[in-house]
Parts: C-alpha cells; structure tokens; sequence
C-alpha cells in the first residue's frame, strides 16, 4: 500500500474512532458531513481563518476569482476582525459573517472550503478538523507544527477525501514549473546538488514583559494545541515565529519555499541521513529559534546513486549568490524605476537601504534556490523567475519569468475534485515541512540523524522521535492531534 493512502480495512478501523475523536473535542460534531456537489459555473464559499496578516492576502485573491466568494472570516482578535470588515467593505468585498472559534465556524455547513493562515502552531489541526467537517482546505506553509501533525493531516485527507492544497504558490509559478521541467530535461547535465537560501533581514526582537491580554483578544482560543503561557508581545502577533512551542524559525517561515523548490528540482522525497548546526547570534533577546543555519540532506538513489540538498538560513548581511535578490532577475515587487532611483540616490541595485538595515530591507534579501551538474547550474528567485549558466565558461543559457495564481488551481480543484490537478498536493507539503522538521531537530539535539522514508521516523533515536511529534511540549485539551482521524 502506498504510504499517503489508507487500505480500506485502516479506512474502516479508523472511521468509527476519528468521528469519536471530533465529538469528543467539542467543536467539529458528529461524522463526516455529506459533500455538496457543485457545478462547474456554482459559487464557491470559502473561510478564511486568520486575517491580520497573509489572510487578508487570501482575501483579496480568493474574492478576485469568478464565482467565489469570501463568506467568511475567522480570528481571535475581534480588533482585527473589526478592521478587516472594513477592509472588505472600502474594497467592495461584501460583508462576510465572522466568527472568534473556528470550532463554530466549521458548523457552518454553507462554507465549501476553508483556507488557513493562522500561527503555524494551528494549521494541521484545523485543517484536519476542517476535512473532517466535509470542508476542503487551503493551508499556508507550513502545513505542521512538527511531523507527526503533518502526517496525520496527509491522513485526514485522504480518509475523507478532500481537496487539500499547500500554500508552498512557487509550485504555481510558470516559470518555476518550466526551470523544473528544463533540469529533469538535463538542461545542466547532471544534477546532484541543490541549495535553497534564506538570507532575509532580521533585525532584534528585543525583550517583552509579561503584560495583560490586549482587550478583545481570545488569548486561549489563539494558543489553541500549545502550552498556555504569560502573555508577551513578543509571542504574539508575527514574532511567535522564533518561539519553539508556536513557531519553526525561518527555515519553516520563508524557508519553507526555498526547501519545496530545492526538492522538486532534485526530484527526491525524504532524506535518509539530516545534519543541522546554528544558532542565535549578534542579538540578545527573547527569541529561541536559530537565525543563523546550515543543513545537509542526503538522499539515497537506486543502484548506488546519492544526491545532496544544502539548505542556509542567514539574518543579516550577506552577499547575492547567484544574483539572486540584485536586482538582475525579474523582481516581484522592485519595479525598474524604483531600483533606478535606489542607483541615483548612491545606492547599489539590492543593496540595503542606507538610513536602515532591517527587517524591511526589501531588496537585499536574498531568497531563492541554485541546482548544480554536470553542465552548469540554474538559479531561481523567489517565485516566479529563473536563469542558467552552461558550461566551464558559464555562459547565460534558458531562462524564463513568469507567475501562476495558486488560489485559482486550488477553486479549480474544488470544483473538478481531481486531487490530482493540485499543483501543491498536502502530500508533497508534508514531505517538503518533515525536511524542515528534521533539520530543527538536529540542531536542537546536536547531532546527525539517520531518516527512514518507508517508516518516516529516525532510526536509533528516540529523542529524535518524540522531538518529531512535540512529545515533551504536548496538546493542550480539548485542541488535541487525534492520534487515529
């Protein structure tokens, strides 16, 4: 049996247990509800959860497709609740219902699908509570908090036989899925090395009292499956990133792109052996996550064969490998007559801006991926563009730009129910997040680790293994991981 479906006698076994498992966390009752069936040209009505930040960016692309509507908004914070409506309103969006718990949300039986960018912490479990409700999911990167989550999410899916997509939108992009297809072609001979970067101004997130709750904000509903701690800023709004109990550092935020394209290109799944080292330097501060970080994976081929991925993450100054982030590729978001003014003014294209080196430094970050063979190497930017270089000379060879909308693949599937149209199955989102996974657990524990794909656990290493599933952190009742959904 293929690992990412379930045989009908684990389908039957569990079916019983997972609706058990929904009634009894009070909030998603009863079995599986029965899917409305819809028409090819039948408005589609989407949830979205969390909308401070990147949700109200899934507002304004769900709500730009033909036959969709945004029917509903979901958050912790009626403050931002209240602005968003607003938002929604200036924009001409409609007035959507809103709702505080996702929990009643999902009772809803008009929602068709729910898409998820809430704190990383939240995404497998409302997304398994959400296949579980008859709803298909958008989910943002990373799909887990740690691999168990995701394993069990890939689970949920299949059971109940949902459209799950992987917010990872590079696999969307035009010119990304043609650098793919150029490397499988052999456009640089052969590849066995690809490095994903994550060089992104980070500047210090300083120190935070511990402060009362901010009025109108559910505190327990947003700490959900975590422990419960003294409220900060800094675990709050966007720096829960750099906490371990709700976040996975930057290679799990803007990371986890660069990691799903370095696969892709290589063409490889799971790892067989992960080694990560790091740390937190230059700044004193309340952060845990590393901002500084350097993996190897190996990937074991038949009849012998080996192929490697590197993967950095850097926090402050650094160099353009490959031009990625110069300003030379097509850049999203830097138009020429911006960098222009940037060269007048004395700066160099993609330099950081000189009254500030920050977290919005824009153009000097440098984020992207480079594959190396036998016969060159290609780089990719961010997301929608890329370039070759052949040949001991490094001559310029293909290259390409050009994006995709991610949003609409999703609705199209929705619509279609061909799992297999997806351009970011939750499949591969759940492979590409346990590379993720595996290299925090490395650099938290110290050492080497050897991955076994058939099994998805670390051999010889339970320490490892329990690190995988937050074991030792743990669910916080009733926001609890079934353990069969």
């Amino acid at each position: 049996m293929d690992k990412g479906e379930l045989s009908r006698r684990d389908f039957l076994k569990t079916g019983a247990k997972g609706g058990a498992a929904v009634a009894a966390l009070g909030g998603v009752r009863g079995l599986i509800r029965p899917q409305r069936i819809l028409g090819a040209n039948e408005r589609v009505r989407v949830a979205i959860c969390g909308v401070r930040g990147r949700g109200f960016d899934h507002v304004q692309e769900f709500s730009k497709l033909p036959n969709v509507e945004v029917a509903a908004l979901c958050d912790v914070d009626e403050n931002v609740l209240r602005q968003r409506l607003a938002d929604m309103d200036r924009r001409g969006l409609g007035k959507p219902a809103t709702f505080a718990d996702v929990r009643k949300l999902l009772d809803d039986r008009s929602i068709d699908a729910v898409s998820i960018a809430t704190p990383n912490h939240w995404h497998a479990l409302m997304a398994i509570w959400a296949c579980q409700a008859g709803k298909d999911v958008y989910v943002e990167k990373p799909c887990s908090h740690n691999w168990w989550e995701g394993r069990q999410l890939v689970r949920a899916a299949a059971q109940y036989n949902r459209i799950v997509q992987h917010g990872t939108q590079s696999r969307s992009g035009t010119a990304i899925g043609e650098a793919v297809e150029r490397l499988q072609q052999g456009v640089i001979g052969d590849v066995y090395l690809a490095r994903g970067l994550c060089f992104k101004w980070r500047d210090t997130i300083g120190h935070a009292p511990v402060e009362p709750v901010p009025a109108g904000v559910d505190y327990n509903l947003w700490t959900g499956p975590a422990p419960l701690r003294p409220f900060t800023r800094n675990r709050f709004h966007y720096n829960w990133h750099w906490f371990w109990d709700t976040g996975n550092g930057d290679i799990g935020n803007q990371g986890v792109h660069a990691m799903d394209k370095a696969r892709w290109g290589l063409g490889v799944k799971f790892p067989h052996r992960v080694s990560a080292v790091g740390g937190h330097f230059m700044f004193d501060d309340d952060q845990e996550t590393p901002n500084t970080l350097c993996c190897a994976f190996e990937f074991d081929l038949p009849n012998g064969r080996r192929k490697m991925l590197e993967f950095e993450v850097r926090h402050w100054i650094t160099n353009h490998e490959a031009e990625i982030g110069s300003g030379a590729f097509h850049s999203r978001g830097i138009p020429a007559a911006g960098l222009a003014a940037s060269s007048a003014a004395g700066h160099k294209p993609g330099a950081p801006p000189q009254h500030k080196l920050g977290p919005n430094a824009g153009a000097s970050n440098t984020i992207g991926n480079i594959f190396y063979g036998s016969k060159g190497y290609l780089a990719m930017d961010e997301y929608d563009s890329y370039r070759t270089w052949l040949g001991e000379d490094r001559e310029p060879g293909p290259s390409g730009n050009g994006a995709g909308d991610h949003f609409a693949n999703f609705i199209d599937c929705v619509r279609s129910r061909r799992k297999e149209d997806l351009h970011a199955p939750i499949e591969e989102g759940h492979i590409s997040c346990t590379l993720i996974h595996l290299a925090n657990a490395s650099y938290r524990l110290g050492r080497s680790l050897r991955f076994d794909p058939e099994t998805e656990q670390v051999i010889g290493d339970e320490e490892a293994n329990r690190l995988l599933r937050d074991a030792d952190r743990g669910y916080r009742a009733p926001f609890i991981v079934p353990e069969e959904v």
